[in-house]
This record gives structure tokens, sequence and C-alpha cells, in this order.
């Protein structure tokens, strides 16, 4: 048969794992503090006799976009955006994980998290005490006033960590959390944040809506590339039986 066959084959699975990509983008258009996957394809001649006329085309890991997204207030005093690069530390584990999603969660016993892991500060996992108002400030202090109101007593109870990592360092884990080769990072005290606010998904949607309108082109296409390829194979065998 045509190697023509694991072109049209190579071709049409690349197209389904972009559409798998740009759907889970689109999935999170409105997620906060989601960054959009990117998708990269490789080449490669295919082996054996005649000329290279045969390709065969791979998908690989694109890695993250980490544009930043837009601003949104929120009056929620545990809301916090990062105000342009850096990333909020949380525990997993014995390492570290990464987001970008400041929507802090409090419980009963004030620890504080993010989706569902201890948010990190100067001295490990932060728990507050027990307060009426909380305030973070833009090198993520966290201030407490206690639950009595006396403002003068307001005291800073911990420090978010931030860290800033280059995104070529950085890649998801299956929570969708971003993780490094490195357990931890070291702390960066050029980060900033800003309270009271979110920040929404890089997505763009209407970018990935187009793409996948086009990939489901481009996978149509391919699967007649296959037809054709069939098509060349009994020509073929016919012309070889004399037919």
């Amino acid at each position: 048969m045509d190697r023509l066959i694991y072109t049209a084959v190579s071709g049409a699975n690349r197209s389904l794992t972009q559409q798998m990509i740009h759907a889970n983008n689109l999935a999170n258009a409105n997620t906060e503090g989601f960054r959009a996957d990117l998708e990269r394809a490789t080449s490669a001649a295919i082996d054996g006799s005649g000329f290279n006329s045969r390709y065969q085309v791979s998908s690989d890991n694109g890695g993250i976009n980490m544009r930043t997204g837009a601003l949104q207030e929120t009056g929620r005093e545990l809301d916090v955006a990062v105000n342009g690069n850096g990333l909020l530390a949380l525990g997993d584990g014995r390492r570290e994980a990464y987001t970008r999603n400041g929507h802090i969660d409090i419980d009963d016993m004030g620890n504080l998290s993010i989706h569902g892991l201890p948010l990190l500060g100067e001295n490990g996992p932060i728990q507050l005490p027990p307060f009426s108002q909380v305030a973070i400030g833009n090198d993520g202090t966290i201030t407490v006033i206690p639950e009595n109101g006396d403002i003068e007593a307001a005291m800073d109870v911990d420090r978010l960590k931030l860290v800033d990592i280059p995104t070529d360092e950085l890649r998801k884990n299956n929570d969708g959390l971003l993780v490094t080769d490195r357990a931890t990072a070291p702390r960066s005290d050029t980060v900033q944040v800003v309270n009271e606010h979110l920040e929404s998904s890089n997505v763009s949607a209407i970018n990935e809506m187009v793409q996948t309108v086009a990939l489901s082109r481009q996978f149509e296409a391919q699967i007649k590339m296959m037809k054709a390829a069939e098509t060349l194979a009994q020509a073929g065998n016919r012309l070889i039986r004399g037919a």
C-alpha cells in the first residue's frame, strides 16, 4: 500500500489531538486564572525505499500560554489576582504546585486553600486566627483585625509565597495545576497582587471556536486522503495482476 496512508492517518490523529486541546481551552474560558494549552507538531519522513515523498506528523507538548488575563473586581476579602508575571504557591505533598487562580477558601480552623490544596506563606501553610476583617497587601502580606473589631490591634499574620518561574519550565499536572521539575521554587519579592480581584482566563473563546472549525475541515481532508490512498492501492494491485 502507498505510504500516503501513513501521512493521512497521522494527520487525522493530530487533528483529533488539537481538537481535544482547543475543546479543553474553550471549556475553561470562564475559569479564573486558567492558562490556555498550546499544541505543537513535528514531521518526519517515513522510512522505506524510493523518494522521500511521504511524511508522518506527530503532536508534541506545545507548552502553556502564560499571557495575563483581565482583572475583575469581586469585593471579596480573600480574592487576589497576580498583577503581571508570577504565581501563587500551593502545597502538594512534598512538592509545590502553582496557580493564577486567587480564589482563596477558608475552613473552620482558619486554614487557607486553593483547589483544595493549602495556600503557602513564608512559614508553610497559612492559618488565620479568628478575625473580623482581613486584607491582603500588594506584596502578599495578610493583615487581620481581631474578632472584637479593634483596628489598633490589627496584625500581620503571614505573607503569601509568590514565585516567578520561566514559562519554559512550567507544565500542567493531572489536576490542571502548574508544576516544575523542582520540588520547590524560591519566593520572588517582585511579584505583586491586587486584593479583592480575580484574574479571568486568558482563553479567547472566538479564537478557539475558529480553530475548532478549521480543524474539522482539516480532519475531513485527511479522511478524503485516506480514501484516495486506498483507491491508488487498488489501482496498483489491478496493474500488478494485469487486470
